[in-house]
């Protein structure tokens, strides 16, 4: 008798484990898709790598967390515009306290984010002062679509000149750049 029970014991804890297993599957998914979200925090930009990377530390403690902003791409840091883009998010965030809105993780470890600065929607910032375009995925022009258009208008940072590159292009015809 005393085996069995060990037996239904092994079995109704390997059946709560399987089921952890799963739902921490299924949470792991959910995490990764960009249009589901996680509690936002708040944290305060340590460092800016380039225009559409930063880290953040958490207010509550904890280390900085590498953020890429969602939404948008800026020029690579080796590309024309890339280093004003950098800059100027430095300039609006560097030491300032923001609020983070996760949306999943990229294949680089960072978390894809949205980033506020008090109300201000950052990524839209960036794009609006052309420091970033919308970032497009097949036929979908981007969240930032209408503020790209605008920035083109008025021909404000990366096209005030000739048509910019988009810096999936760069990326793909040059490769991460090497400073």
């Amino acid at each position: 008798m005393k085996p069995m029970r060990q037996r239904q014991a092994i079995a109704l804890l390997s059946a709560g484990l399987l089921g952890l297993l799963v739902q921490g599957t299924l949470l792991a998914a959910a995490m990764s898709l960009p249009g589901q979200s996680l509690p936002a925090w708040t944290g305060v930009v340590t460092h800016v790598v380039d225009g559409d990377t930063v880290y953040v530390r958490p207010v509550a403690g904890g280390v900085s967390r590498s953020l890429r902003l969602l939404g948008m791409d800026a020029p690579e840091i080796c590309q024309e515009g890339g280093v004003a883009a950098r800059d100027a998010l430095n300039e609006r965030v560097f030491q300032r306290q923001v609020q983070v809105q996760v949306h999943g993780s990229d294949d680089y470890g960072r978390d894809l984010v949205r980033l506020y600065l008090a109300s201000e929607d950052v990524g839209q910032w960036m794009v609006q002062r052309g420091h970033a375009m919308s970032y497009r995925f097949r036929q979908d022009p981007g969240p930032y679509a209408e503020a790209e258009r605008r920035a083109q208008i008025l021909r404000r940072g990366i096209f005030a000149g000739l048509p910019p590159e988009n810096p999936r292009d760069f990326r793909r015809r040059h490769g991460p750049c090497t400073l």
